[in-house]
């Protein structure tokens, strides 16, 4: 296990749903709930995303409707959003530096995570030199293609979650999302579970693999990486 350090955090450059023409990106709660965790365990962070640069806020995820006080005060304080305009690309991160990988999500990730060749590499580094994994709402997205050290998809054999189906039925997103995500997790292999209400917040912990469903599982996701990087 890594000893307590830096986390790797990777948020999406897809601005867009390529299916239809609604706006996304990144679910700003996705982001702040975590780092607000880990700034609380005296953790730092850097923030990644596959184009580098900006990335791109899902406009429904401040409205006032979803935006708590955390996540307000957050999209107020200019100096962190001013980080969300000068991501990390990807090809430049140096896995090596870095105690845990965090995938945030929104639809974008959708997108932008499935396919990236170079998101691939880095969980499957962080995964194979025994680090923490973790990812939240459409974030494992990025994990459905990974391949471990022995070739095998790293969700094969796993207990997982992502953001489910009767969700992105319920929020009318079932017609503009590229496949089911809920689906394609057990495809890979991994046990599947979901909370008993949508939207419900649920965690699972498998080993160094953590996954939560929806962005109230955001918070639980990081006290687990926060928990395992402490263990060392």
């Amino acid at each position: 296990m890594a000893a307590m350090s830096d986390i790797l955090i990777i948020v999406t450059s897809a601005d867009e749903y390529a299916t239809v023409g609604y706006r996304t990106g990144l679910w700003l709660g996705e982001l702040t709930h975590f780092v607000d965790v880990a700034e609380e365990a005296a953790l730092t962070t850097d923030i990644a995303s596959p184009a580098g640069g900006k990335t791109p806020i899902d406009p429904e995820s401040v409205a006032q409707s979803v935006l708590d006080d955390a996540v307000a005060g957050r999209y107020k304080d200019r100096a962190f959003m001013d980080r969300l305009e000068s991501t990390l690309k990807l090809s430049e991160v140096d896995p090596s530096k870095y105690g845990a990988i965090y995938l945030a999500g929104g639809h974008g990730a959708m997108f932008d995570f499935t396919d990236s060749r170079e998101l691939q590499g880095l969980v499957a580094a962080f995964w194979d030199s025994g680090k923490v994994v973790s990812a939240v709402c459409h974030g494992p997205a990025g994990l459905l293609n990974v391949r471990a050290g022995d070739g095998q998809y790293l969700l094969a054999g796993k207990n997982a979650t992502g953001f489910s189906w009767n969700e992105e039925v319920k929020f009318a997103r079932d017609d503009a999302v590229p496949y089911n995500l809920e689906e394609e997790l057990q495809a890979r292999g991994a046990t599947y579970s979901k909370a008993w209400l949508a939207m419900g917040s649920h965690v699972v912990e498998d080993g160094r693999l953590i996954t939560g469903q929806n962005p109230t599982s955001t918070t639980g996701v990081a006290q687990a990486v926060v928990r395992l990087l402490r263990q060392g």
